[in-house]
């Protein structure tokens, strides 16, 4: 007998990926998205539709045990679901259907807020967001967490140095507000001291003969000097610059002791010496320098510093006044055979041969006298006529 012999090879579940419709889409993931698609938050739900947070997160979990009254549990799912744009009616079924909870009539026990058997003890410091039901709501923090240590240092340093601008305002003012006396060099003086009873007692004799008498008589200017204020009889007057006023140059300072003028002049004619004479200045003034152009030439001084004190094309005539400086400043002509000095109204030079530049030439008056010539005005046609037209007196018309 020949048998036939089969290997029966068992069926293998063939694994193949699950795509999205595989997956059980339930209540809350998709009430959870949309109300990420909207960008609110469990508080903002709760600011808006007057829903607590905990009752929010109750309806996407599925919890019906988290809500203290059964018969309000309807209303929030529709309204929720009415918030995030769903069917109110669809989203109540699958909440029923996932989580097990079925309304009840009105009469009956499980729609009473009254629940059956013990009851949690709610105390006083029971705060619904940091229940355990509420994962997503921080713990509290005491107020003595949110004190920095480093802003207590701070806040002692502002308020001493809030305290120390005061005192020192405070003291400020009472020193400005303070009123001090300090004493007259000089005393005051009484100009005019007048009676005020002399003229009431100028006619005492007759008055007392006329009293024993018995006839009174009064004059009106003896009351009306009787009744007149003091200050108007007795008037002081103190010069305001008294302790100035009061210093004599004749005793104090450096012409004390000098003689009149007429002293001095008959000691000079009897040729006796003058003590204590007035000092007297003997340097002169300093001479005028000037430069004078007779035709066209440019003209840069420099000061001892290397600054610019004057730069440009003097024109025949054009004159210019050399200041008078500590150190002498230096002078750099392009023409040298058109630049003349003039010191003290004479005139020197030429600065340079003509058609030359002459470079670092000082300015200084004795300098100059010393170095040049005086100008001589035929052997130069145009500083005869500079000269000429100088000299020329202008005529008003």
């Amino acid at each position: 007998m020949i048998g036939r012999w089969t290997s029966r090879i068992p069926d293998i579940e063939e694994i193949r990926p699950k795509g999205f419709d595989d997956f059980e889409v339930r209540l809350g993931d998709m009430m959870r998205g949309e109300r990420a698609t909207l960008g609110k938050s469990l508080l903002d739900v709760q600011r808006e539709l007057r829903i607590r947070a905990n009752y929010i997160a109750a309806i996407e979990n599925c919890d019906p045990t988290a809500f203290d009254t059964p018969g309000f549990i309807a209303g929030y799912v529709r309204s929720y679901a009415r918030y995030l744009n769903l069917d109110p009616d669809k989203a109540f079924e699958q909440f029923c259907a996932e989580s097990g909870f079925s309304t009840a009539h009105g009469m009956d026990a499980g729609a009473s807020t009254m629940r059956k058997g013990p009851r949690p003890v709610v105390t006083a410091a029971y705060d619904p967001f940091t229940a355990p039901t509420t994962p997503f709501a921080p713990a509290p923090e005491s107020w003595l967490s949110r004190v920095e240590p480093g802003a207590l240092g701070s806040m002692l340093v502002l308020v001493a140095l809030i305290g120390t601008l005061g005192y020192g305002g405070w003291t400020v003012l009472n020193e400005v507000q303070r009123v001090k006396f300090a004493p007259i060099d000089s005393t005051p003086a009484v100009l005019s001291d007048l009676d005020p009873l002399r003229p009431a007692t100028q006619g005492a004799p007759d008055t007392l003969a006329a009293r024993d008498a018995g006839v009174t008589t009064s004059s009106p200017d003896a009351l009306d000097r009787l009744y007149r204020p003091q200050a108007l009889d007795v008037p002081v007057m103190v010069a305001r610059d008294a302790p100035i006023a009061s210093l004599n140059p004749d005793v104090l300072g450096t012409f004390a002791g000098v003689a009149d003028t007429a002293d001095v002049a008959v000691a000079q004619a009897d040729g006796a010496a003058q003590p204590n004479s007035v000092p007297q200045v003997n340097v002169g003034p300093v001479p005028e320098l000037e430069l004078v152009a007779v035709r066209p030439a440019w003209v840069r001084v420099n000061a001892a510093d290397g600054s610019v004190i004057f730069e440009g094309i003097m024109n025949p005539g054009a004159r210019w006044v050399v200041p008078a400086l500590e150190e002498a400043p230096k002078l750099r002509v392009g023409e040298s055979g058109a630049i003349y000095f003039v010191v003290n109204g004479q005139h020197y030079g030429p600065a340079g041969p003509r058609g030359t530049v002459t470079s670092n030439l000082a300015l200084q008056s004795d300098a100059l006298t010393q170095t040049f010539a005086v100008a001589d005005p035929s052997a130069d046609q145009d500083l005869a006529r500079t000269i000429a037209e100088l000299e020329t007196p202008v005529v008003a018309e």
